[in-house]
């Protein structure tokens, strides 16, 4: 039986190929698409996820939920283009009244109690208003899989800070240290995931709908994560948040404590991992350490084929 879970997603060109891939795999039933503000504004995410579900037409539609009007002093669309989707223009029919993202995670939690995971591919924000709008929310999750932060890594967003976690470190505080199960995947892990031109290219089963729309996003995340990074392919960073669910055994974590800098001039969104031995903080975290890449690589190649 396909296993419940909701993405919550900033929908950028590594977000587009995370939510595509769940789509597309049978063993996921995605419920909803929760759209956050991030990586675009809010508007533009809410209309990413309906141009993405429009162009890939996956055999079941997702419910989608509407970005909450916020604005955070960052955004990511040097790396993404400026609508978030490598900049091509998609036509998008999209729904006029949509259900806030908030207020779709928590009634869809309810309806399935204890069975549904949230893969956060995103800031914190939207997650943290579901809980705010219900406090039993976190005893209700399956698991919460959390695609941020950096450790031994510097950041990607400042020197300590990674994106996800800067945009608003309060909301990353409030779901890591929420009381549900919570795997973390910080940047040490997620930039272990680089596709070359070539693969991203040449993917599998060209003629797919799921296919075609990505070759179409990814040349701009190609140069511009060369032109950013000096690194020749791309990071898909969200697609081991995935992997991460449906390849538990794929991902090695070890029981941390971790917590985030709040107000730092140079360390804003920061995230701390208590390690000490002497008077250790309580493990509030499952942080994912190492990752079989050549094992996500083909469940990825064997997703987009269809098998």
């Amino acid at each position: 039986m396909a296993r419940k879970v909701i993405l919550v997603t900033d929908l950028g060109i590594d977000g587009a190929f995370a939510v595509s891939l769940a789509l597309a795999d049978p063993n996921v039933d995605v419920l909803a698409l929760a759209a956050t503000a991030g990586n675009v504004a809010s508007e533009q995410a809410t209309r990413n996820v309906h141009i993405l579900v429009e162009q890939t037409d996956p055999p079941r539609w997702p419910r989608l939920g509407a970005a909450l009007p916020i604005e955070y002093d960052v955004d990511q669309t040097t790396l993404h283009g400026p609508a978030g989707l490598g900049g091509t223009d998609f036509p998008c029919a999209q729904l006029h009244h949509p259900h806030a993202a908030d207020k779709l995670i928590t009634d869809l939690v309810r309806q399935y109690p204890k069975e549904v995971a949230i893969i956060l591919l995103g800031p914190a924000t939207v997650l943290a208003r579901a809980f705010d709008r219900d406090p039993e929310l976190a005893t209700l999750v399956e698991r919460i899989i959390f695609v941020g932060g950096a450790w031994r890594e510097p950041g990607d967003i400042s020197a300590v800070s990674e994106f996800h976690f800067f945009c608003d470190p309060a909301a990353a505080r409030q779901v890591l240290n929420c009381g549900a199960t919570v795997t973390l995947l910080p940047l040490d892990v997620t930039r272990s995931l680089v596709f070359s031109p070539r693969d991203l290219l040449q993917m599998p089963a060209p003629d797919s709908p799921t296919s075609g729309f990505l070759r179409q996003i990814v040349p701009h995340g190609i140069h511009a994560t060369e032109r950013l990074y000096g690194i020749e392919g791309l990071y898909l960073q969200d697609v081991l948040g995935l992997v991460a669910y449906t390849l538990p055994d794929a991902v090695h974590t070890k029981r941390v404590a971790v917590d985030v800098e709040m107000r730092g001039e140079l360390t804003r969104g920061m995230s701390v991992f208590d390690v000490r031995w002497s008077c250790p903080r309580k493990p509030n975290v499952e942080v994912v350490t190492d990752v079989e890449v050549p094992t996500a690589r083909q469940y990825i190649l064997r997703t987009l084929c269809g098998n």
